[in-house]
């Protein structure tokens, strides 16, 4: 949902945005790169980090963008114009979503057993080096994915099924929600390959991130700090010297983030999870530089977790109405939480979201649910 108060945040670069392909510099060592989403929300931001590992120069990528081959040209565009000649040494991904991690396993591929730049003469389906080519990048280490490892086993199940995203049982929890348009159902059902379309591959290996870890990145100390709700453990990385924060999805400066209850975790609250994980930037300075995955970079952290809270508390607040009127389902308060026309991919996101409502009030004790006759959860006032 919109942010009405959006003009409480400050945007340094105005409406400069990075074209595709192209890369913008925000602080030192530090370059913002933006890639394209076939969806509503159509674009999303990724970061490239100045980095010195095990000796090499080189750089960090922060996130992935899908497996596409438009996304894969750009950053060989980026590759070309904007790494100064120096390899990538490792990728990060903030957490499972396909937009974070979808070309992971092919940007590590791509960038494993390199001194600097892109080999000379064609390379592999995968990116890697040509098969006469293994004996002179031995002397290389991996270029290695690090993620949190609940995120990381959760993306290695859903790469080969799905998790939430579509499918039979997606749509059968939709249903027991009172989703039952069968068009909408079907199209659920269909969308069983959701996730490995976008996410085909993830590396076999990777470096665990966890909460409180700092991790040493161009010779300034990144601190992860764990969030959840968003995702089942999601890294956000900040950096004390610079004031710089790549949130993730955590903070959004014009959206609210999405907070959703998946099929596979059906009586999860995950609402409350991010309500509290958001008490966790309060202690970050006033001023930091807030580098987020969709929207611009922008200053006003404290301002914009009070508004996170403040929507969450007026939705809260919306549904109680609503099942304190009549027993309510999570489909029938689309209309209350989303004011706007929704597609498909729309619909399955409010839907979980919707959800997550129910199940933080529900679960605080607010709320009553029932399992009607015609296996439709209900919710009414407590």
């Amino acid at each position: 949902m919109a942010n009405a108060r959006e003009s409480e945040l400050h945007y340094p670069l105005g409406e400069t945005l990075p074209r595709p392909g192209e890369a913008l510099d925000l602080a030192p060592g530090v370059r913002w790169v933006r890639m394209g989403l076939p969806f509503a929300l159509d674009h999303i931001n990724l970061w490239l980090l100045r980095d010195r590992l095990d000796g090499r120069e080189g750089w960090t990528i922060v996130d992935c963008g899908i497996a596409s081959d438009e996304t894969r040209a750009n950053w060989e565009q980026v590759f070309a114009a904007h790494l100064d000649g120096l390899p990538v040494l490792r990728v990060m991904a903030t957490h499972f979503h396909p937009d974070h991690l979808g070309l992971a396993h092919w940007l590590t591929e791509r960038w494993s057993g390199r001194a600097a730049g892109p080999p000379q003469g064609a390379a592999s389906p995968l990116g890697g080096p040509r098969s006469g080519e293994a004996a002179s990048v031995g002397a290389h280490p991996d270029c290695r994915l690090w993620m949190s490892a609940t995120d990381f086993n959760l993306a290695r199940l859903a790469s080969s099924s799905t998790v939430g995203m579509g499918g039979a049982s997606a749509a059968a929890f939709f249903g027991s929600h009172g989703l039952t348009d069968p068009e909408s159902l079907d199209k659920i059902r269909a969308r069983a390959d959701y996730y490995p379309r976008m996410v085909p591959v993830v590396p076999a290996s990777f470096r665990r991130l966890m909460d409180g870890n700092e991790v040493a990145i161009g010779g300034r100390a990144w601190r992860c700090i764990a969030g959840y709700g968003h995702a089942p453990e999601h890294i956000s990385l900040f950096c004390a010297e610079g004031r710089l924060l790549i949130s993730g999805d955590m903070v959004l400066p014009r959206i609210s983030t999405n907070v959703s209850v998946v099929d596979v975790e059906p009586e999860a609250d995950p609402l409350n999870l991010y309500l509290d994980s958001l008490s966790r930037y309060l202690a970050l300075p006033a001023d930091t530089l807030v580098l987020p995955s969709h929207g611009k970079p922008f200053t006003g952290l404290h301002e914009r977790i009070d508004q996170l809270r403040e929507h969450h508390d007026e939705r809260l607040a919306e549904v109680v109405a609503a099942c304190r009127a009549a027993p309510t389902h999570a489909a029938g308060l689309l209309p209350v939480l989303f004011k706007r026309k929704l597609d498909l991919h729309q619909t399955t996101f409010a839907m979980g979201e919707s959800i997550a409502h129910l199940n933080a009030l529900w679960l605080r004790g607010a709320l009553r649910r029932e399992l009607g006759a015609d296996g439709v959860y209900r919710f009414s006032a407590a």
